[in-house]
């Protein structure tokens, strides 16, 4: 898979933009009706229980606007917080704080959404079973929303579509599963290669032939556990489809080796902060 690198360059770029889609084209002509040079200490607050993600771009976005705001972090990147919690001390002129205050708490919020419902898949499924994301994420965003994912105590799917070979029910529609399968394995490349099924019979025509994964996709219980039963020998077990916060033991409990779910990348709620002078 292709490594997710958020460095610095990165994380100024990303927030350049953001500032730049807030502040054009004349800038926060509310907050320039304040007075310069009023300093002020803001306090982050968490108005609910989550996990804390993101604080490397809140903090680059309020240097991007004055080098001389002061951001104390009371709270690691990846810990849990709870509702009432100090997260960061911001210190400097309000005026240029109060500008930057949306698109820094935009970042927080988004990312720690994202660490904080991944966060609870985990914690729901024990130590045998991980939690991954997939490419279901915002177009342009993916690295941030992988990265909030791994911050929750999730595993990261592959990256793009160059990363691994993922036959789906589109492409085996298209053609045919054994085929598809074996044209995998004669060009991988050292990639590796995951197989979706939907059902025993395509399982069975492919049993024992060399790849990585079986990917379960919206199978029922009892399926989901027979195959995985069948499959466990030689592959990599993965389980999709549907899969939320109530059924999730239930789809664990079948030995599955990990469970891929798109809701936490485009369906995460924002965690709920607030700036409190």
């Amino acid at each position: 898979m292709s490594k997710i690198v958020l460095s610095n360059n990165f994380i100024r770029n990303v927030c350049k933009l953001a500032l730049n889609e807030d502040l054009y084209p004349s800038g926060d002509i509310t907050s320039n009706l304040i007075k310069n040079n009023i300093k002020k200490r803001i306090k982050l607050i968490a108005n609910q229980n989550g996990v804390i993600a993101g604080l490397k771009f809140a903090i680059q976005t309020f240097k991007l606007i004055d080098k001389k705001i002061k951001f104390k972090l009371k709270k690691k990147e990846g810990s849990a917080i709870k509702k009432g919690d100090l997260i960061a001390v911001i210190e400097g002129n309000i005026k240029n704080i109060l500008i930057g205050e949306r698109v820094a708490l935009n970042f927080l919020s988004h990312i720690s959404g994202i660490a904080t419902m991944t966060n609870q898949f985990v914690k729901r499924v024990g130590k045998k079973c991980k939690i991954c994301c997939t490419r279901k994420t915002i177009p342009n965003f993916r690295v941030i929303q992988k990265y909030a994912v791994k911050l929750g105590g999730g595993m990261n799917h592959r990256f793009n579509l160059s990363d691994e070979y993922l036959i789906k029910d589109n492409h085996i529609v298209s053609s045919d599963i054994k085929t598809l399968v074996l044209l995998a394995i004669k060009n991988k490349k050292g990639k590796k290669i995951t197989i979706e099924v939907d059902n025993l019979n395509q399982l069975k025509k492919i049993l024992g032939l060399k790849f990585n994964t079986v990917l379960f996709d919206n199978m029922n219980i009892k399926d989901l556990k027979a195959g995985v039963k069948l499959a466990k020998k030689y592959y990599v077990t993965e389980a999709s489809g549907n899969i939320n916060l109530k059924s999730i033991k239930k789809v664990a409990a079948t030995g599955v080796d990990r469970i891929s779910i798109g809701s936490i990348t485009h369906s995460a709620p924002a965690v709920d902060l607030k700036l409190e002078i």
